[in-house]
């Protein structure tokens, strides 16, 4: 299979992973409210340098982000796009009136170039080949326009590669891309850095069912070619509990890292 092709069937899966994750992602996104408030914090601190006439939330997801965009820029249009159709009804459905729904691919945004002010993004480019998607990014903003962006870094879910490798060689965590990357595509995009950081965000739960449930239900499993098919047996089970036992923390809680990228970019004038 080629390179292309096997981008197109991760795609497809990650679709279908966040249509099936639609109606219990927000009882279990509770990572993906706090890498939301850390790129909130990250973004008042450098606030766009023009006006903010039209907003594009890429990769919506169910809204999370649409009421704190609307505080911060009553005035603008703000676009909702995603490319899961079961996000976006879950999206239209809380913030009916508030919106404009756009069903699209970040690597094929369905707008003119030079349209876009301030874009917002939320961990969705990570699903994405870094150049062409912060090139599609590049594409829609305005000149000064300013991108705010969290994505995920390859420790992401770490213990959890490092638990199943004592099981198969499949591949059970998805690879992201480091920092380094992100910051070179969105140069090569003609975008400026003005910040970027890097952190870990913690997910916890009490047993190891319950934090894979958890993840499965933000559609964050992995997707795509390389991944196990078959379930796991009684035995593999026990020792993927045993191995994942090492990370349990002081507080008796089981943690799943989230290695979470941010980025200010602006197109320059």
């Amino acid at each position: 299979m080629s390179d292309q092709a096997k981008h197109r069937a991760r795609k497809k899966a990650v679709r279908t992973a966040f249509d099936r994750a639609a109606a219990s992602y927000d009882r279990a996104a509770a990572v993906q409210r706090e890498c939301c408030a850390r790129l909130a914090a990250l973004a008042l601190a450098h606030p766009p340098q023009r006006p903010v006439a039209r907003l594009l939330d890429a990769g919506c997801g169910t809204g999370h982000a649409i009421n704190w965009l609307n505080r911060q820029f009553p005035q603008a249009q703000l676009l909702a796009l995603d490319f899961s159709p079961a996000m976006l009804i879950r999206a239209r459905q809380q913030h009916e009136g508030h919106v404009h729904p756009l069903c699209a691919d970040l690597e094929h945004i369905a707008l003119d170039g030079n349209t876009i002010d301030l874009l917002w993004s939320s961990l969705a480019v990570q699903w994405c080949p870094p150049h062409p998607v912060l090139g599609e990014l590049a594409r829609v903003l305005r000149p000064g326009g300013q991108a705010c962006i969290a994505t995920l870094g390859p420790r992401t879910l770490h213990e959890l590669r490092t638990a199943f490798s004592t099981i198969d060689d499949a591949s059970h965590v998805v690879d992201f891309e480091p920092p380094l990357v992100w910051r070179e595509a969105a140069t090569s995009a003609g975008l400026e850095v003005i910040a970027s950081d890097n952190m870990d965000v913690l997910a916890r739960a009490s047993d190891l069912r319950s934090l894979l449930a958890d993840i499965k239900a933000i559609g964050a499993q992995t997707v795509g070619p390389g991944r196990r098919r078959a379930p796991l047996g009684k035995a593999a089970w026990l020792r993927l509990q045993t191995a994942y036992e090492s990370f349990r923390c002081a507080d008796g809680s089981l943690p799943a890292t989230y290695d979470l990228i941010l980025l200010i970019l602006r197109k320059p004038e």
